[in-house]
């Protein structure tokens, strides 16, 4: 297993942490990342870097996931299922210096194992979709008016 494979395990362990227990301190998430990275900087600031990613994008993260995985809500996937789509899809769409493939297969190694043996199908079939999804979301987002909306020719400016 290497190294930053090792970091994406954790950094999963931590996103579960948290999720079950929400007042989980950051100071003890930092031991913990620390601990079981034997404290080398690269992986722990990788593992940090993924975990507070997650966290600052997590609305924008989970709503392309909904998006994406037909018949099924955020709180009716399993929570560790849920986490590792969470990570994949960051690693997808905000880290640019991880090939789709790298994150979906290491998606997929964590699915495997930690999670049941069906998981890795679904996650695949999730985070296969997602990059294509994302892409639609930004062109909408392009193509959105920007200011205030048109004022109509037969409708007047102050009915003040």
């Amino acid at each position: 297993m290497t190294r930053r494979t090792r970091a994406r395990e954790i950094a999963l362990q931590v996103l579960y942490q948290t999720e079950q227990n929400p007042g989980l301190d950051h100071k003890e998430v930092q031991r913990f990342i620390e601990r079981r990275l034997r404290g080398e900087s690269a992986h722990c600031e990788f593992a940090h870097k993924l975990v507070s990613g997650v966290r600052d994008n997590q609305p924008r993260i989970d709503e392309l996931i909904s998006g994406v995985a037909e018949n099924w809500r955020m709180d009716r996937m399993a929570a560790i299922d849920r986490n590792i789509l969470r990570l994949g899809a960051f690693e997808i769409l905000y880290s640019p210096e991880v090939p789709t493939k790298v994150a979906i297969n290491e998606a997929l190694e964590l699915a495997k194992r930690y999670s049941t043996a069906q998981s890795s199908r679904f996650v695949n079939g999730i985070l296969d979709r997602l990059p294509s999804a994302a892409a639609v979301a930004k062109v909408e987002v392009a193509l959105a008016p920007i200011g205030p909306e048109p004022i109509e020719a037969d409708k007047p400016i102050n009915e003040g």
